[in-house]
């Protein structure tokens, strides 16, 4: 009997304890409040937002062709992303989508973001989801790179079964500075040069309710 009692009671403790943890996870969610966005840029209803890192890094142009002339194109970001008590948690770049939702070819080099638990999405910007300083002057700021929707078109958990970043639905990419390209790709002798240009962001990443 008293065997069935301590068993019963480990029972419960555990009940309780995951009980304890989904409500801090819950919470956890609570205290992520992203601010006002472009009408373009709202995530659809039925998701939440539910980590948010802050982005210290570069956006990576190369001068190319363009058109009748020359401009400087993206090819990856890179930048680290802390929480609230400057921690690291979270590494963005762009690779290869690994694990690619339907009608995503496997392979397609996309933004990047993994966790720290090794937990990675993958993402595209459609077209409208985009708001820069001269479309939306009251929400970006001179001189800085765009806000952004974010759409998963790949996810996976880690190796060793990191999730916090699986279930991920939307990313917005907010409360941005600096990140733009420079204006020094403008003839031939300019292909093939490269710019690092240091940028901050805020960035929110929702799963479905």
């Amino acid at each position: 009997m008293k065997h069935t009692n301590t068993l019963l009671t480990s029972v419960v403790a555990a009940m309780l304890g995951l009980g304890l943890m989904g409500a801090g996870q819950a919470a956890h969610a609570k205290d992520v409040k992203p601010p006002r966005v472009p009408p373009n840029l709202e995530v659809p209803a039925g998701n939440t937002a539910f980590l948010v890192g802050h982005a210290t890094g570069t956006q990576n142009y190369v001068c190319l062709p363009s058109g009748t002339g020359f401009a400087y194109v993206l090819f990856t970001p890179e930048a680290t992303l802390f929480d609230k008590h400057s921690r690291q948690i979270i590494t963005h770049f762009s690779s290869p989508n690994l694990a690619p939702v339907r009608g995503e070819t496997a392979g397609t080099i996309r933004v990047t973001w993994q966790d720290s638990d090794t937990s990675t999405v993958w993402g595209k910007v459609n077209q409208g989801d985009s708001a820069s300083h001269a479309t939306a002057p009251d929400f970006v700021a001179d001189g800085a790179i765009a806000w952004l929707k974010v759409t998963r078109v790949g996810a996976q958990d880690g190796p060793t079964g990191g999730d916090t970043l699986s279930d991920t639905t939307f990313i917005q990419r907010l409360n941005t500075s600096g990140g733009l390209a420079p204006a020094d790709c403008t003839s031939a002798a300019d292909v093939g040069k490269e710019a690092f240009v240091p940028y901050k962001a805020d960035y929110f990443f929702y799963s479905a309710d």
